[in-house]
Parts: C-alpha cells; sequence; structure tokens
C-alpha cells in the first residue's frame, strides 16, 4: 500500500469518528457503549496509521549511503601520474587509458602536475632557488634595471642659482630560455615491478639533477650562460689571500644596504663554515652563535648561514662567502619539461636513461641587495 492510499484511510476514519460524535451531539445524548466502543476502535486504527506515515516519511528522506567521489583535480593528478610512469615503461596503451602525454621533438612533455611537483622538489634541495626570485615560464623576460648612483639628488641652494639636475638611468635585463638536461637512469628491474612507484622515484631523481646543477649555477655561474651571485658588483676584497678576518665580514655585512638587511643570510661552503666559527671578537666572544630558532641553527652577525657545497674554498681570487637578500637574483625555470626515454642507450647496463629537458636562466636583477667577498689575488 503506497503513502496516498494510507492517507486517504486515515482521511475516511476521521470522517467516520467525527459522525460517530455528531450523531451523539444532535441527539442530545451521551454516547452509548457501542459508540464507545466504536469510538475507540477507530481512533486506535488512527493513531496506527499515523505512525505507520511518520515512518514512511522518515524512510523516504534516508537516501543510501555513497561512497564519496574523488575531486576532479585529485583524479586528473593520478591519472597524470599514471601516465606518466607509462610512458617510462613503454606501455603506450595504458599511457593512452590515462590520458596520453602530448609528444614533441624533444620527447613528451610532462604533465603540469608532475612539472610542479620536480619544481617544488628543486626549491626543498637546493635554498638559493627558494631564496631566489623566480618565474616558472616560458619565452624570454625583460626586466627593468634602475641605476640611481647619479641621481636625483638635494643640496643648499641660493636665490638667482640654478640646481644641477641629475637623474637615474633605466637599462634592461633579460631571462632567456638555455636548454638544460637531467639524466636519472632506472633500473629495468625496477621498471618492471607495478608495485614500485616509478613516477615518485624519476621525480626525485630528476629533481635532485637539476637541483645540483642551479645550486652551482646560480652561485658561481660564470660561463657566459646563466649567471650567478659572483657577478654581483658589491664586493669585499680580503687583506689576505688565505685568510678571513672579523673585520672584513662586518665591512661585507655593512656593503649591503639597511632597507634590505632583514631578508638578508650568508652563504659559504663547510670548511669556510668552519674557519669563520673559530673567529672571535675583541671580547673573545665567537662570531658565529647556535640559533634553533632556523633550520640551519646557525647565525653569523646576526643573519642566517647556509651551507653550500658548490660554494669554492678560501684560496687566492677566490669568492667563498656571499652576504644579501637572495631575492636580488631572479630565475627562470621553465614549467613546460620535456622527458625522453633511453632504452637502447643503456640496455648493456640493465637500465633505461630517463632525461628531462627545461629552459633555465638566472641573473642579478637587483644588484644592492647582494654582496660577495672576494679573497686577494697571490
Amino acid at each position: 500500500m503506497n503513502l496516498k492510499k494510507l492517507i486517504e484511510k486515515r482521511n475516511a476514519l476521521v470522517d467516520k469518528l467525527n459522525e460517530i460524535v455528531k450523531k451523539a451531539e444532535d441527539e442530545t445524548r451521551a454516547m452509548n457503549d457501542d459508540e464507545n466502543k466504536e469510538f475507540d476502535q477507530v481512533t486506535a486504527e488512527i493513531r496506527a496509521l499515523d505512525a505507520t506515515i511518520e515512518k514512511i516519511r522518515a524512510a523516504m528522506s534516508v537516501n543510501k549511503s555513497q561512497e564519496p567521489e574523488e575531486p576532479a583535480v585529485k583524479k586528473a593528478e593520478k591519472n597524470e601520474e599514471r601516465a606518466f610512469a607509462a610512458y617510462i615503461r613503454g606501455n603506450l596503451e595504458e599511457c593512452r587509458a590515462a590520458g596520453d602525454m602530448a609528444k614533441t621533438d624533444n620527447g613528451a612533455v610532462i604533465p603540469k602536475t608532475i612539472a610542479k611537483k620536480i619544481i617544488e622538489l628543486v626549491k626543498d634541495i637546493c635554498p638559493i632557488y627558494a631564496l631566489a626570485t623566480k618565474f616558472n615560464v616560458k619565452g624570454d623576460l625583460v626586466f627593468p634595471k634602475f641605476d640611481d648612483s647619479n641621481g636625483p639628488t638635494a643640496s643648499y641652494a641660493e636665490e638667482f642659482t640654478a640646481l644641477t639636475s641629475k637623474s637615474g638611468t633605466f637599462s634592461g635585463i633579460t631571462l632567456k630560455g638555455y636548454l638544460v638536461g637531467a639524466l636519472t637512469k632506472v633500473s629495468v628491474s625496477l621498471i618492471n615491478n607495478t608495485e614500485f612507484d616509478l613516477t615518485a622515484y624519476v621525480v626525485n631523481k630528476i629533481a635532485e639533477a637539476v637541483a645540483e646543477f642551479l645550486e652551482k649555477q646560480l652561485l658561481v655561474g660564470t660561463d657566459g650562460k646563466m649567471t650567478g651571485l659572483a657577478s654581483c658588483t658589491q664586493s669585499v676584497t680580503s687583506a689576505a689571500a688565505a685568510a678571513i678576518t672579523a673585520d672584513e665580514l662586518i665591512d661585507l655585512q655593512m656593503s649591503v644596504k639597511q632597507r634590505f638587511q632583514s631578508n638578508c643570510a650568508w652563504i659559504m661552503n663547510t670548511n669556510t663554515f668552519k674557519a669563520i666559527r673559530k673567529l672571535k671578537n675583541s671580547e673573545g666572544d665567537y662570531l658565529m652563535n647556535r640559533d634553533l630558532t632556523n633550520e640551519f641553527s646557525w647565525n653569523l652577525l646576526g643573519r642566517p648561514v647556509y651551507i653550500s657545497d658548490a660554494m669554492p674554498d678560501i684560496a687566492a681570487s677566490a669568492i667563498p662567502v656571499f652576504y644579501g637578500d637572495y631575492s636580488g637574483l631572479y630565475v627562470k625555470l621553465a614549467e613546460d619539461i620535456n622527458v625522453q626515454v633511453l632504452k637502447e642507450r643503456y640496455a648493456e647496463e640493465h637500465v633505461v636513461g630517463v632525461i628531462a629537458w627545461t629552459e633555465i636562466d638566472s641573473k642579478i636583477v637587483e644588484e644592492q641587495k647582494i654582496a660577495k667577498l672576494t679573497m686577494k689575488s697571490a
């Protein structure tokens, strides 16, 4: 019996109940035993119908539980990860089923989600890239550079005496797209293991290769392509070719204008770190102190110290220390990353080569934020 018929039956019983009461009212008398008995029976049946109708309505308002649908973005990411792994394994049928990757002359374009993971990992592994100003786009980028060393200026003046006019000048700095390849080798045994997370493994290896290359280029790159911190114009030269003094470090720190000091940090390698850690001031206190509030745990003259193996040792004409706000270094790392799988080239090693190609460039755009310590020539 459906809900509509139950309601119609209930309404009919209500009409019958009203008829019993109305008959006694019309005859101006009390209801007799038969009428009382019938009244109680009809009332009980109405109450039972009310309870049934209420339960039917409650059941109609409750829907079956369903598995929550996976968000579209997360689903797309998983499909792209599957397509990437399938491409490396050479399973073209699965690659198409998961969402075929676009092909180019340099191989296949890595999906956006995979490319972003690589770039984020590079940022985590390479501190100088994390501190720099980053652009993840293709093509040339041109930035204006303002030189205010020649003005404008303010000075005392006399009536009827002309002021000398000075003004700064603009020049353009261009970030190009130098092609960089990062090679990683993957064991065929790992590739054939369907339970192995091939995508995560390759992403990590590519990121490590790119980060190692980037760190060296961003610090000491002087090959005529990418330009690193070593090209900065603000410099302090040491008095000795093989030793650094506390005064020279103070001079280096003070060569950066005060308004940039809040985001400044030191960069050096482990050997330079050990040498500077032994320096003391005139009162016998070490210049370098433990600082548990920052991830590198040390500060020098109040600013954090970053250690990089790409930095040179203390030696004649070397640049063993940088100081500054490294957002003055602009870096372009394109998100459009291509990947090639080399199966035959490393077949005798029982590995597969995976090369990731991308466009990278870097230049110092805000010179006033960065300074270097140059060792005296021999």
